[in-house]
């Protein structure tokens, strides 16, 4: 089943179950809206889900402020697993999903068709709600492997995720500035749990994963094998940061993952992508209750990544022009002049 009929299929067992509360005239009102996000295991796919519900008020719902929904009256949004960031920005742009996030990356060659994406039409249509958290790129082994660096990675059994995600092209590209490629190794493309038990099993020797930390499916491995992450730092690190303004050092902090060391790696923007077609004020009144003071409550404890995800950042890194709707909100804020 695809996606899209997934999400339908969910949108209707949504519908019914409101339908004791919805009136006719409300029911015409209904509106539903589409965050896609990524594996399961991942960072995307529970942020996503934090975000939807904090946008959403399906009618029925009592007030903001006596202990209802504080989103858009009538809409009901849903987190929708996806294979990632190439594939969230391309279901944007065929209208397969009102939206979706993405790295900054990733999405800046797409609107410009440079980069990993030269060659295709640039997404012109590609538009910015918000700047959400920072990815960091975690490059997964097993404690005794061996492998210290990513040169070490040739010769041997790598999982680069899946084609149309954002680990992929990222990978790829850490490979590319450590004088490799993907023909110097045995390459694999799974995602998430599947990766990380293939890991533990001996199927793999390494794994890469671009996600905001602390990553699902890392912390369940590592309180089941003796795992570390291999640092991405050196002439490497330096020629992919000097090369692609996106990339910057950064550190995983000891103890995210239980018994394995701090790391120094480098770190991606992620960020919140819709459509230039989207409606004006319903993007408006999405980024309005994105931002509003029942949502920073929902985002600070719906997940460790939530209370990095702030107004103040919003407009941290974009390289896509915001959406008109988002524009307006943050121009009457004040956050952007």
């Amino acid at each position: 089943m695809s996606i899209f009929r997934k999400t339908l299929s969910a949108a209707a067992v949504g519908a019914v179950m409101l339908g004791s509360m919805v009136t006719g005239s409300v029911a015409q009102e209904l509106k539903f809206f589409t965050i896609g996000t990524g594996g399961t295991s991942y960072t995307y796919y529970p942020v996503g889900g934090v975000i939807a519900n904090a946008i959403s008020k399906p009618p029925g719902s009592r007030e903001c402020g006596e202990g209802g929904s504080c989103g858009v009256d009538g809409l009901i949004a849903s987190a929708v697993s996806s294979r990632g960031s190439v594939d969230n920005v391309n279901a944007i742009i065929s209208g397969l999903r009102n939206s979706g996030f993405a790295q900054s990356d990733v999405a800046f060659w797409a609107y410009t068709g440079t980069g990993t994406m030269e060659g295709k039409d640039p997404a012109t249509d590609l538009r910015t709600i918000a700047a959400l958290f920072e990815e960091h790129i975690h490059l997964v082994v097993l404690k005794d492997s061996g492998i210290n660096s990513v040169a070490d990675l040739k010769g041997k059994r790598v999982s680069l995720d899946e084609p149309g995600s954002g680990t992929y092209v990222d990978a790829n590209l850490i490979l590319e500035s450590n004088g490799l490629s993907a023909s110097d190794l045995t390459a694999e493309a799974l995602k998430g749990g599947a990766a990380a038990e293939a890991l533990r099993n001996g199927k793999i020797d390494a794994f890469f994963v671009v996600a905001g930390y602390p990553a699902g499916a890392l912390v369940e491995l590592a309180s089941a094998a003796e795992i570390k992450l291999v640092p991405i730092d050196g002439a490497g690190a330096d020629a992919l940061t000097e090369k692609y303004g996106f990339f910057a050092s950064s550190d995983i902090p000891e103890g995210t993952y239980e018994g394995v060391a701090g790391t120094t790696t480098v770190a991606v923007g992620a960020q919140w992508f819709t459509s230039a077609k989207e409606d004006e004020e319903l993007v408006y009144k999405i980024t309005k209750a994105l931002w509003n003071k029942e949502s920073r409550k929902l985002l600070d404890v719906g997940h460790a990544k939530g209370k990095t995800i702030t107004a103040e950042t919003a407009l941290n890194g974009i390289g896509v022009p915001l959406h008109a709707g988002s524009e307006r909100f943050y121009k009457e804020m004040g956050i952007m002049k």
